[in-house]
């Protein structure tokens, strides 16, 4: 029989109402909270300070738009990122404005973060099925250890992603779904609905840890009908905290744009200002069953683009897959052999409580392969793993506390030794100091004077917008999604240029623009890009910037850079000659889409002269596809997959040709097969 089989509710031990702890378990809450919290400030110390891509790029002007409206003045500014829900990143940039120096602001985005350890403590102390409150309080604290023994979790510690603290909302949820399934009641159901509606509100990722909530739910000590009507009302909670969280930005985004989601979902809302076919990134989603089946076991290993684009071995999802399939044979032999074992399990509620989150977690873990497979977007539930495997290896190995304490903590011992030969490393680390959070110096001409800036490349720099005069504008037309010269992405570039003229700028990274195309940036490029809208740089007006970002040297970091900043004047002629050119270009990419539609997606992108060649850039698989020096040719700078030659120009523009290709492992393979294939 299971243990879930003719259970009646058992009402909690004394304690919190919220947590249905002990109150001897809640004895050891305080120091457990101060030891986490040291923990993740030491930790914070020890990385140093962390701007990433996505800092530079999105992150602080996400913050800085939540502040002001830039629906008028800018477009794309920061890619298609620009327009995500910027309220999960305002307080990042509410402690930037505020002055404090560097160190502090990481120091109070740490102590922030370190909450999603006391929930994990919390967490396990809820559901697990030990009756020694000792044990409980055990069992929570090595929990919250090896959560934190996450490298995922490690690198973002302190840090301007918004992973952690949206994580902490629904992992909140469940902590309050976990007391409803102990003992079913609306109050903790409603405020567990609206904390992962917001958590989704502020992050679209965190749908995967509502539906897997929802899961949850499946194992409520009651009748069908009544667990409809809780699943009823856990949706409509949901959704109306959703709604209202996301209510002021989704207005301005459907005033803009005619879609309240944007540019997300846009192949259901179809805003022509954006691709309207699926966007889904595949970058770390399984290609097959038998890839997603491995993929516990492959996330223990060393090495990049498993489930995140650093080495972030993880050993704890095959050690929980490894213990759930110990589990079912331990149960498939006592069903069959009739036997019974003495322990000291809470049979009925606790139990039930540890099978809902399984059932919760494996649901989510599903959504999240087909969704993204990105263990940034996986916190919460990493966490519920961390509790699963330590509330479960006791029923594997031993319910005697002498037995099963020795060997969760060589588990936990395991997990840190593996994490120690991995060391966590931030993406782009600076020390911390004194200093501001971002060190900016842009001349006074730029400070004070409303142009319109043209950025080139995925690196939008859109941070350097709160250093700029107010009524300056941004447009990122040259990166992840490039902006076409016609349609409605044109008409409102016109617009803009329009508007500003004749304050129009080139921003590019560099510090000097050369003649030759050798070295970027070059003339050539940046012309070849600038001419769709009838544009071309002055060199003799361009003016350097200096600002802070980790580059690469030879011998170390390098820890400033330099962005160039020029005059665009006015060039007609370029457009016409360039849109007459372009055209052999549109024929062959064109026809390379339909023969492999599997990697080059979203279709029909917008064409683009950059780099001396015809190039269009794919969201979905990250490829570059481009025609040049009479190949036509594609690339994956993320994987590192080519460039991979598929043939001669000549051959696509008097044919469409064959091509075998597909996606294995996370790497991308293409080729055109000989004549004998081809028969």
């Amino acid at each position: 029989m299971s243990v879930t089989e003719n259970a009646a509710p058992v009402m909690p031990p004394a304690g919190s109402w919220l947590l249905k702890a002990s109150d001897s378990a809640a004895l050891y809450r305080l120091p457990v909270y101060v030891a986490c919290t040291a923990l993740t400030l030491a930790i914070n110390l020890w990385l140093g300070k962390d701007l990433t891509w996505d800092t530079l790029s999105y992150h602080l002007y996400a913050g800085f738009s939540a502040f002001n409206d830039r629906f008028a003045q800018d477009y794309f500014a920061a890619g298609p990122q620009s327009y995500l829900n910027p309220y999960a990143y305002a307080p990042l940039y509410a402690l930037i404005r505020s002055g404090l120096p560097a160190l502090e602001i990481g120091t109070l985005l740490a102590v922030w973060h370190s909450v999603i350890l006391w929930l994990t403590f919390e967490l396990a102390v809820a559901v697990c099925p030990c009756t020694d409150p000792r044990a409980r309080a055990t069992i929570g604290v090595l929990a919250a250890a090896l959560a934190l023994a996450n490298p995922i979790l490690l690198r973002e510690i302190g840090s301007s992603f918004a992973d952690i603290t949206t994580a902490e909302f629904a992992l909140a949820g469940w902590v309050l779904l976990a007391t409803v399934v102990r003992v079913p009641h609306a109050v903790p159901l409603i405020c567990a609905s609206v904390l992962l509606g917001a958590a989704t509100a502020l992050k679209l990722t965190n749908a995967v840890h509502a539906i897997g909530g929802a899961a949850m739910l499946i194992l409520l000590p009651l009748p069908l009908w009544k667990k409809i009507r809780y699943g009823v009302t856990y949706a409509v909670a949901l959704g109306l905290a959703f709604a209202i969280v996301t209510a002021p930005w989704s207005y301005r985004l459907w005033k803009t744009f005619g879609n309240p989601l944007f540019p997300l979902f846009n192949n259901i809302f179809r805003s022509p200002e954006f691709t309207t076919e699926p966007l889904r990134i595949v970058r770390f989603i399984p290609s097959d069953i038998s890839e997603a089946l491995w993929r516990p076991f492959a996330m223990a290993a060393p090495g990049i683009m498993v489930h995140d684009e650093l080495s972030a071995p993880d050993g704890r999802y095959a050690l929980l897959a490894i213990l759930v399939c110990a589990l079912l044979g331990k149960w498939l032999w006592g069903r069959f052999a009739r036997s019974t074992s003495s322990t000291d399990m809470k049979p009925p509620a606790d139990a039930r409580c540890v099978a809902a989150m399984g059932c919760g977690f494996a649901v989510a873990w599903s959504v999240w392969l087909l969704s993204s497979g990105n263990s940034r977007y996986f916190l919460p539930m990493a966490c519920v793993g961390a509790v699963l495997i330590t509330t479960l290896l006791p029923s594997v190995v031993s319910a005697r506390r002498r037995i099963w304490i020795p060997v969760l903590i060589a588990v936990l011992g395991i997990q840190v030794f593996q994490t120690w030969m991995n060391p966590v490393l931030r993406w782009t680390p600076f020390p911390w100091d004194s200093g501001p959070f971002l060190k900016v110096e842009v001349p006074e001409k730029l400070a004070n004077e409303p142009n319109l800036y043209f950025t080139i490349g995925a690196n939008s720099n859109s941070y350097l917008i709160a250093h700029f005069a107010r009524e300056a504008g941004f447009i990122n037309f040259t990166g992840a999604f490039a902006l076409g010269p016609t349609g409605a992405n044109g008409e409102r570039v016109e617009a803009l240029i329009h508007r500003y003229a004749p304050h129009l700028r080139l921003l590019v990274q560099g510090s000097r623009l050369y003649a030759d195309v050798q070295h970027l940036p070059n003339v050539s490029d940046v012309d070849g890009a600038l001419a769709r809208f009838g544009l071309h740089v002055d060199p003799s007006d361009c003016t350097t910037i200096t600002a802070e970002a980790a580059l690469p040297l030879a011998n170390g970091l390098r820890y400033t850079t330099d962005l160039l900043s020029c005059r665009a004047i006015p060039d007609p002629a370029a457009r016409l000659m360039q849109a007459a050119r372009q055209q052999t270009a549109d024929i062959i990419l064109n026809r390379l889409e339909d023969a492999c539609p599997e990697l080059f997606q979203p279709r029909r992108p917008v064409t683009e002269y950059r780099n001396n060649r015809w190039q269009r850039v794919y969201l979905n698989t990250d490829i570059f596809a481009w025609v040049s020096r009479g190949w036509v040719k594609f690339f994956n700078p993320v994987s590192g997959d080519g460039p991979i030659f598929l043939g001669p120009e000549n051959d696509w523009i008097e044919t469409p040709q064959r091509v075998i290709c597909g996606r294995h492992g996370g790497h991308y393979f293409a080729r055109v097969p000989g004549p004998a294939e081809a028969r």
